[in-house]
């Protein structure tokens, strides 16, 4: 006990001795009587290095800016680009910087009035998770340069990793060679291994005390070595430090064997990737395709266009297939974690290729659309896509897929459901063929048809092969009758 007062004691001397005495002046003099009259003559700043009071010295409480979450898929996003600076007003609803999340380039707004105080994830920013603290922003009227910085998590930019130098080559091991095992051979056994070619080390022995006889003699036609193919081997690299090979191909030139260059996958690539993963190993497909004659369909549009009223075979087909899911409410379905569930909307949602990858702006109502409503939606929201600026909800809750690969000349194919819809329809290009015209009251004449072939992907706990066949049927009729005032009405 009298050691741990002594040791006490020693602390509280040395801590005393760090503390420069200096001359007293009034302005400094500490006014303490009583007890703690003996503190006068030590400087306020000692005191204030032994009891520093956080109330003294703290800044000006933030107001916390985090990663949202601009998508329901979202679990992480990338900074493109900060639209305010340090130092900056912000008012409630101004927009912060622009975010990539997994579908598209977001633009994230402001909830607070304020000034943004401190950017703690830079421009360039890759997988910053939701919740990360990524800026700090202060209230009106307050010291921004003040603000205080929690302790944080450092967010760097993803960067390839430096490349390691070699580690200096090890000496080599001198060892020595052990002498032969000797080998016990019968005459019959000899001879077939010397008229084959074979190593007798390759040999099993079969007879006594390890002698090899005839019966096991050769080794397997496995066991026995291909002969090592002839290469031409790599220059030896300079005693540098550098590896044999580049780490990256170069430009232009053939890159060496093994090479290769890492393409980054932007947030898009990489939900697409597990999407379609997803699908084709979670959902039961079923295909099936139908030819349907465009010639209604190209005569139609012959017949708008000198009214002034552009509308392409695709908008023909968005209106058919959303008509069709009307009259077919059995299509129009999604598989939810507890089953089946019927759906009171028909959104139709349209596949559009962007430099960041494949997204599905969607078309909502599209059973109650007329075509040239369809025509100026879709065209708008393909262009959207195209600049990254669609709004989640202009992206989210569709009901049905089409993807359209006829303008890039592709006959017919097959696409990959998107979960959670039960269907997406695969539209080819058009096609002249000949075929009879058996109805003309003259016999069969050949005729002209502009066919074009579409394949139903559906999910087989959904919708069987026997629903998808009626469906494919009456989408056919739809299309080639446009007529109909089912699907042509409101056309303007």
């Amino acid at each position: 006990m009298a050691a741990s007062i002594r040791l006490g004691q020693r602390a509280v001397f040395i801590a005393l001795r760090a503390i420069k005495p200096y001359k007293l002046t009034v302005q400094n003099r500490l006014i303490i009587q009583d007890k703690r009259q003996w503190t006068a003559g030590w400087t306020g700043s000692g005191f204030r290095h032994l009891f520093q009071s956080p109330s003294v010295c703290a800044g000006v409480a933030p107001l916390e800016v985090q990663m949202p979450a601009l998508s329901p898929t979202m679990e992480e996003g990338n900074i493109v680009k900060w639209l305010k600076k340090e130092g900056d007003e912000v008012a409630a609803g101004d927009t912060l910087c622009e975010i990539e999340t997994d579908k598209a380039v977001v633009v994230m707004e402001s909830n607070d009035d304020g000034i943004l105080a401190k950017i703690l994830v830079q421009e360039g920013s890759r997988g910053v998770r939701l919740g990360t603290l990524i800026a700090l922003m202060v209230s009106e009227g307050e010291d921004w340069t003040r603000v205080e910085i929690p302790a944080l998590e450092a967010v760097t930019l993803t960067t390839a990793p430096p490349t390691a130098a070699p580690p200096d080559p090890a000496p080599p091991l001198t060892t020595t060679p052990s002498a032969p095992k000797q080998l016990r051979l019968s005459p019959a056994a000899r001879h077939i291994l010397d008229t084959h070619g074979l190593d007798a080390h390759l040999a099993k022995a079969t007879g006594p005390r390890g002698l090899i006889t005839k019966e096991l003699s050769a080794p397997p036609a496995a066991a026995v070595a291909p002969p090592a193919p002839v290469s031409v081997s790599p220059p030896i690299a300079p005693s540098t430090g550098r590896p044999t090979f580049p780490a990256l191909s170069v430009p232009g030139k053939p890159g060496m064997p093994g090479t290769f260059t890492e393409i980054p996958a932007s947030n898009v690539r990489r939900v697409i990737a597990q999407r379609l993963t997803q699908s084709k190993s979670t959902i039961p497909h079923a295909y099936a395709s139908v030819d349907c004659d465009l010639g209604p369909v190209m005569k139609l549009r012959k017949q708008l266009a000198t009214e002034d009223i552009k509308v392409s075979v695709n908008d023909f087909i968005i209106k058919a297939a959303a008509v069709s899911l009307r009259e077919m409410p059995e299509v129009n379905v999604m598989w939810s974690g507890d089953g089946p569930q019927a759906l009171d909307y028909i959104h139709i949602s349209i596949a559009v290729a962007t430099p960041r990858g494949l997204i599905t702006p969607i078309i909502k109502d599209a059973a109650n659309k007329g075509l040239q409503e369809i025509a100026a939606t879709a065209k708008a929201l393909a262009q959207k896509a195209r600049d990254g600026k669609l709004l989640p909800e202009e992206y989210q809750g569709g009901s049905f897929s089409i993807s359209n690969l006829g303008m890039f000349g592709i006959s017919e194919f097959s696409a990959v459901i998107n979960p959670p819809q039960a269907c997406i329809l695969a539209v080819g290009g058009t096609r002249a063929e000949l075929r009879l015209a058996p109805q003309n009251p003259d016999g069969p004449v050949l005729h002209t048809q502009q066919l074009m072939t579409v394949t139903l992907s559906s999910d087989g706990r959904l919708v069987d092969d026997e629903l998808a066949s009626r469906f494919l049927e009456k989408f056919r009729t739809n299309l080639e009758q446009p007529q109909r005032v089912s699907l042509a009405q409101a056309l303007r």
